[in-house]
């Protein structure tokens, strides 16, 4: 579909969460650049989450963001539950797109709505659910 002088391509890799994991491996965080309104969609989809647009190509993202709002787990589902307690965030990137992920090596008394994170990786594929490498949030 082409609408307005747009050129639709296939993405390479496709626009999945195995290739969004897979760049993770590369530490790479990566998100969906619209072609159309230039917004960044992150988790990865087939459409842009803004304007419908399929004309769409992988672009790295800085990582860096602000910490939006949090919680902290100490009852983890049951594949979690090694991890517990944790901090779970919701990160405004540079870019404008939030996230969710993990904040890690910040004690819970230190975090505060507003601070600067960045993102970081352990490449590392656990043996248990689920099998991909992850990102998390640290300090900037």
């Amino acid at each position: 579909m082409s609408t307005g002088g747009e050129i639709e391509m296939p993405i390479n890799p496709a626009p999945t969460i195995e290739s969004f994991y897979k760049f993770c491996t590369e530490r790479k965080l990566m998100g969906l650049k619209c072609g159309r309104c230039h917004k960044v969609t992150v988790p990865p989809r087939s459409v842009c989450a803004y304007c419908g647009s399929t004309n769409l190509v992988w672009a790295e993202l800085s990582g860096k963001g602000k910490l939006i709002s949090y919680t902290v787990l100490h009852f983890a589902p049951a594949q979690f539950q090694r991890l517990a307690p944790y901090a779970v965030g919701i990160v405004e990137l540079a870019e404008g797109v939030r996230l969710m992920g993990m904040v890690r090596n910040i004690p819970f008394e230190r975090l505060k709505v507003g601070m600067d994170l960045q993102v970081d990786f352990d490449t590392g594929v656990p043996e248990e659910w689920p099998q991909w490498p992850r990102y998390f949030f640290g300090p900037s």
